[in-house]
């Protein structure tokens, strides 16, 4: 399984992170190690929402969409 995942920042709650993952709870941690340069400053983090995808092109396609600004809006008003 592929997961496109949104995480917030316990820390800065309107900081929120996109990615993409195997395993939610493994990254989860490398997130929290402060392992990830990108999220390291806002650390901790917990799962906002997780999305599960058959198909890793699939996957990669969503992520992308919602690094984009109409994805930001899109996930700001629906997840």
């Amino acid at each position: 399984m592929h997961i496109v995942y949104l995480l917030r920042s316990k820390k800065n709650p309107n900081r929120v992170y996109v990615g993409l993952c195997g395993s939610m709870k493994n990254r989860l941690a490398e997130h929290n190690a402060g392992e990830c340069k990108t999220t390291s400053e806002n650390r901790p983090w917990e799962v906002d929402i997780a999305i599960y995808f058959r198909e890793e092109q699939k996957a990669h396609a969503f992520e992308r969409y919602l690094k984009t600004g109409s994805g930001r809006a899109f996930s700001k008003r629906h997840l």
